[in-house]
């Protein structure tokens, strides 16, 4: 791949500076339309060592307005980081919608340089890229644009550029025994970088190789190239709004989920859901409860503890129909650990920063440290509930979370986090009960609102969208408990004894 990049292509001083202010208007340009859309621009500046990505950073800093612009410049990672899953210092920095995020080599970096010290296998190495295919993929489909530039140089122009950087004593502080490590090792560094961008150039997010050996031709083509990406797509948004017509208030059709799980049902009784599995009647005397709270309480205490002394953090989510009792038992739960091993995450309708990110985006944000809990009071799962049902988002938007929220699930396992997630389930008249009881005491008005009563008037909708969400995120790795949530007694100690029989199982495999 590296032998198709032009050599020794050059651009002359006087006619760097005749395109430069031109190309810097249509940058500008470019900038100021897309700050009124609602794409977000990814930018990686990847490259051979001393190849110039620190140069042409600046020289987009320059060009471009930095009010509508982010530089990420992510080195070894930091102990913050090395306690949540990898892509987590990604997320937290990716770009709002309308605005760039310039990446030094993004998550290109760790994957290349550990392969080519052959610390990384060559199985890890093609599960990492097509990772990055993967995460790519969806935040193209989420809107965003991604480009992404590999600059070049021979390994006797890099070991020529070193050496001359060596010299100059304005310089010479710049070239690092690593620098030099990693020009010896240029063939290993060439064949993972090759691999990489083979494996990870599509449509969706295409490699551009710059030959950079002339600093001019070199950051002119990058900046170029952004404008004219820029430009195509304000122009190919506008012909889609162009031709979009306002489509009718979104209707709900019945999706049949492709799992065995569905399939093993009755074909006599289609309207059996995974739901009605649930046995509603199990129930708790006071006294009983009282007994088993405290016990749980007490055990999820020594748990927590422990779990926090042996850094396996753990989240927590909770889904369930509107008066369910979800905040009851995250309070009994709550009780039972010390405040500062946990957060409560509640999250309601996304604020303006929330929106003009990728829904996981606020998600992300909120993953413990290691040792640590997280508790969601609703979650990321209201892309494929609440969004979808009441129309919010698009019928192709809720189909592909799907497979984002697995793999956003497998990424938190895989780095060592316990993922436990409950759905209190309720029979429609012990709602209606519960809603009636909320009007009727003072304390709990505020807890009901016209939206509930709106979204009770949804039910089968929403018990389609519920069936469809358990049967095809119910993992391995990620399984749903569902919670007889009609007898709130019954409810709270289910969920503190399954949050403790899970931490002990995970803590006993740890030893």
């Amino acid at each position: 791949m590296f032998e198709t990049a032009e050599l020794g292509q050059k651009i002359s001083k006087e006619d760097y500076k005749k395109q430069l202010p031109e190309l810097r208007a249509e940058l500008l340009q470019a900038q100021f339309a897309l700050s009124k859309t609602n794409t977000p621009v990814i930018i990686i500046i990847s490259g051979i060592d001393v190849a110039g990505r620190g140069e042409v950073v600046n020289a987009l800093n320059e060009w471009l307005d930095t009010r509508g612009l982010e530089t990420i410049a992510l080195d070894s990672l930091t102990d913050e980081e090395c306690e949540r899953p990898y892509y987590w210092r990604f997320w937290r920095h990716l770009p709002a919608r309308g605005r760039i995020g310039i990446f030094f080599g993004g998550w290109y970096v760790d994957p290349i340089v550990q392969t080519a010290y052959q610390k990384m296998d060559n199985a890890s190495f093609n599960e990492g890229l097509a990772h990055i295919h993967r995460f790519e993929t969806m935040l193209v489909e989420d809107g965003a644009l991604i480009l992404k530039f590999w600059l070049h140089l021979s390994k006797e122009q890099q070991y020529k550029r070193l050496k001359k950087l060596e010299k100059n004593p304005h310089t010479k502080r710049s070239v690092s025994k690593r620098d030099w490590k990693h020009a010896n090792s240029y063939p290993q560094f060439v064949k993972a970088a090759e691999t990489a961008l083979r494996l990870t150039d599509s449509g969706n997010a295409p490699w551009l190789l710059i030959e950079a050996t002339d600093w001019r031709y070199r950051n002119l083509t990058v900046a170029r190239t952004v404008a004219s990406a820029l430009r195509k797509h304000l122009e190919a948004q506008a012909n889609v709004s162009a031709h979009t017509s306002v489509p009718d208030s979104p209707r709900i059709q019945a999706v049949i989920p492709p799992t065995a799980l569905l399939a093993q049902q009755p074909a006599s009784d289609s309207k059996l859901t995974i739901l009605d599995t649930v046995n509603l009647t199990q129930e708790l005397s006071r006294k009983s409860y009282r007994q088993e709270l405290d016990t749980y309480q007490g055990k999820l205490h020594r748990l927590a503890w422990l779990a926090s002394k042996k850094h396996c953090s753990t989240v927590i989510v909770f889904e369930g129909w509107d008066a369910a009792g979800k905040g009851g038992a995250i309070r009994r739960m709550t009780q039972a650990m010390d405040a500062r091993l946990y957060q409560v995450i509640s999250s309601a309708a996304p604020t303006d920063e929330e929106r003009a990110h990728h829904y996981l985006w606020r998600f992300w944000r909120h993953i413990p440290r290691a040792g640590r809990v997280t508790i969601y009071d609703r979650s990321w799962y209201g892309r494929v509930l609440v969004e979808r049902v009441e129309g919010f988002a698009q019928e192709k938007e809720w189909q592909r979370a799907y497979l984002e929220i697995n793999e956003f699930e497998e990424q938190l396992v895989k780095h060592g986090s316990l993922v436990i997630k409950f759905w209190i389930h309720i029979s429609k008249d012990e709602q209606l009960r519960r809603f009636q009881e909320r009007e009727e005491i003072s304390y709990k008005k505020h807890k009901i609102t016209e939206e509930d009563w709106r979204n009770r008037e949804k039910w089968d909708d929403y018990t389609l969208a519920l069936n469809e969400m358990i049967a095809r995120t119910s993992t391995h790795f990620a399984p749903w408990t569902l919670v007889a949530g009609d007898d709130k007694y019954f409810a709270r100690v289910q969920v503190i004894k399954t949050v403790c029989e899970r931490l002990e199982a995970v803590l006993n495999n740890n030893r």
